[in-house]
């Protein structure tokens, strides 16, 4: 029980003391744990817990387009390929079906990984 408290207070300071750069990583990360774990019920017949599981993909994801800056053209790209993972997480969902969810993680990985790069590429230089 200890052990649990201290691991949530560990998880709350990690979230208050990210920059958004970091947030939003753990936001790519958070999906596709979820998407995982529906991936798993499914293959359980755990209903109940797939459909939870999706919808909190589906929160995140509606989060992301919540927060995209429109004065970039990129953000357009951004906004088309989250309406395609919400309807395929909707239609995986509906059907409860791990290759359409595989597919939806397949684009998370792909865009987290991308993040990645990019906070890398625009990390300050240590100086010497």
């Amino acid at each position: 029980m200890r052990s649990m408290n201290q691991y949530a207070q560990y998880n709350n300071s990690k979230v208050l003391t990210a920059s958004p750069a970091e947030l939003t990583l753990m936001l790519y990360d958070g999906a596709i744990k979820f998407t995982n774990i529906a991936i798993m019920a499914i293959e359980k017949k755990d209903v109940e817990k797939a459909h939870n599981n999706i919808v909190k993909v589906e929160k995140i994801i509606n989060e992301f387009r919540a927060t995209l800056d429109s004065k970039y053209e990129v953000s357009k790209d951004f906004d088309r390929v989250y309406v395609y993972m919400l309807q395929r997480l909707l239609e995986g969902n509906v059907k409860k079906d791990p290759a359409i969810l595989e597919e939806v993680n397949t684009h998370l990985r792909s865009m987290r990984d991308t993040w990645k790069q990019v906070m890398e590429a625009n990390k300050p230089q240590k100086q010497a």
